[in-house]
């Protein structure tokens, strides 16, 4: 009977979704459900294209569908241009809605200063219309009332409301803002370390409920609500959640009419990772998570891989009428498409150089996919066989504190080579002279409880690995203000014009 019993209760458990939702750096989250299909919008600031749009039949497994924008703009920052970088800058967190038939994605930038208004009939296919104007409105949320009127709500501490046109393609002409919250942290004492930001404003059988995340000093980060009879307030406010940092989001219902809150955590130099927590409603408040605890185990499906849904194994092989990157893939900052092909040579991707680049982190053309949690490893091969001297190529581990294995050469021989820059100075650890002209290489991620440890191995066959370097110590830095990538990249640094060819990325997830 015990026997029986537990045979019963293990595959219950597996069948049950489990947090975090996603292991991965998805941040900012702004989540709509059209019917019983769910849709999300996140955060991924300087990279190219952005605003990443994912989908969901079951609030627990996604996919990459689209992204709002190919490029935000074409600043200087933006490309990589004379020593400037948007790095931790670019689009933030932006807001998702469904309105009339319409798809709407909004978010802002103080890169170039203004707010940006993304529109389509077809959110997984397009096209999206563009509109912008300035100011950048920070961390704000896009509204649409009952009534036909469209406001933004927005800031940091201070929150401040203003309407829009009817079309939210501007502000409506003659308003002005106003303030609807003097001191939106306040529900979490005085002692604020980060003012109440990432505003989301949800309509509840017409109660307003502005969600936002506060970060006490000496505390952790924190869910605020506030509830309202009308969207100018006034405004009664309460702590929400305060269990491992898991904060900032929103509403989502289910079709059978359950309610879930999509937060996220900071886990160290994998990124900020998405949670579900399930609501109650009492007394017209949203009652979040199991007594005030985010819970391991969700009664939604369970958990399936990351891959290839958010990231993917790519051996750069074209179909006819297929798009040259698939989803999974961005670039590190705007590219050059001049400079980077997949048709160049049957099978491979091509990253050729076409200036002089001194620093890794401002080489144009990296091309980067997530890492993910608990554990990972990606490996490709490439062939170093067209380098100019001074020419530097390989497999990356991308945020400021990076790692590097990859091909040197200085015009008379090619070595590996093992950078580290856990210091936030680029090292050269180890070389290894180089005698062919392709070469494996491999990285592997620790991410098991924040150990945050990764390390890099080189093979001349596809088969034997051997280490190179040190173990890189990972973080999660701010300036930056993103989870580890896996890049591909290229750059010369004494003259242009060479080119290398990476022949498959193969990306595993490890337990």
């Amino acid at each position: 009977m015990c026997v029986m019993l537990l045979m019963a209760t293990v595959p219950l458990q597996a069948q049950r979704a489990h947090n975090p939702i996603i292991f991965a750096d998805v941040p900012d989250m702004s989540m709509i459900r059209v019917g019983h299909v769910y849709y999300m919008s996140s955060t991924t600031m300087h990279l190219s294209p952005g605003v990443p749009i994912m989908k969901s039949m079951d609030l627990v497994n996604w996919q990459l569908v689209n992204y709002a924008y190919d490029t935000l703009a074409s600043a200087e920052a933006l490309n990589l241009a004379n020593g400037k970088n948007a790095y931790g800058a670019g689009s933030w967190a932006s807001s998702l809605r469904y309105h009339n038939g319409i798809y709407y994605v909004t978010t802002f930038a103080q890169t170039t200063g203004r707010t940006y208004i993304y529109t389509t009939r077809d959110i997984e296919k397009g096209p999206w219309k563009i509109t912008s104007f300035a100011p950048a409105y920070h961390d704000h949320t896009l509204f649409f009332d009952d009534d036909g009127r469209v406001y933004l709500i927005y800031g940091s501490g201070k929150l401040k409301l203003v309407e829009l046109r009817e079309d939210a393609s501007g502000i409506k002409p003659g308003t002005t803002e106003q303030v609807v919250i003097e001191n939106a942290s306040a529900p979490a004492g005085t002692n604020t370390g980060l003012p109440s930001e990432g505003s989301q404003l949800f309509k509840v059988k017409g109660k307003y409920y502005l969600f936002n995340i506060t970060w006490p000093k000496g505390g952790m980060r924190t869910v605020v609500i506030h509830r309202a009879d009308k969207i100018t307030g006034p405004y009664e406010g309460r702590v929400a959640l305060q269990d491992m940092g898991v904060a900032q989001g929103g509403l989502i219902d289910t079709p059978d009419g359950r309610w879930y809150a999509y937060l996220f955590r900071d886990y160290g130099a994998v990124g900020r990772i998405p949670y579900l927590v399930p609501v109650t409603w009492q007394n017209d408040w949203p009652v979040l998570g199991i007594n005030g605890k985010v819970p391991e185990v969700l009664d939604l499906p369970a958990n399936k891989s990351l891959l290839p849904g958010i990231v993917a194994s790519d051996e750069f092989d074209r179909k006819k009428g297929e798009p040259a990157l698939p989803l999974v893939w961005q670039w590190n900052h705007n590219p050059d498409s001049k400079l980077w092909s997949v048709t160049a040579r049957k099978g491979y991707l091509r990253l050729a150089t076409g200036r002089i680049d001194t620093l890794f982190t401002q080489a144009v053309n990296t091309l980067t996919q997530r890492t993910i949690g608990p554990a990972c490893s990606a490996v490709t091969a490439l062939d170093v066989s067209k380098m100019k001297a001074g020419d530097f190529a390989g497999l990356a581990l991308l945020q400021r504190r990076y790692g590097l294995a990859g091909v040197k050469y200085d015009g008379m021989n090619k070595s590996m080579v093992m950078i580290s820059a856990e210091t936030e100075r680029p090292v050269e650890v180890q070389r290894i002279p180089l005698t062919q002209n392709v070469v494996y290489l491999k990285a592997v991620c620790d991410f098991h409880d924040m150990k945050d440890i990764a390390r890099f191995f080189y093979s001349i066959d596809g088969k034997s690995w051997a280490p190179i370097g040190a173990p890189l110590h990972m973080a999660y830095t701010l300036p930056h203000f993103m989870g580890y990538r896996f890049g591909l990249f290229n750059y010369a640094t004494r003259e242009t014009g060479g080119y290398v060819d990476f022949d498959f990325f193969r990306i595993e997830s490890e337990k």
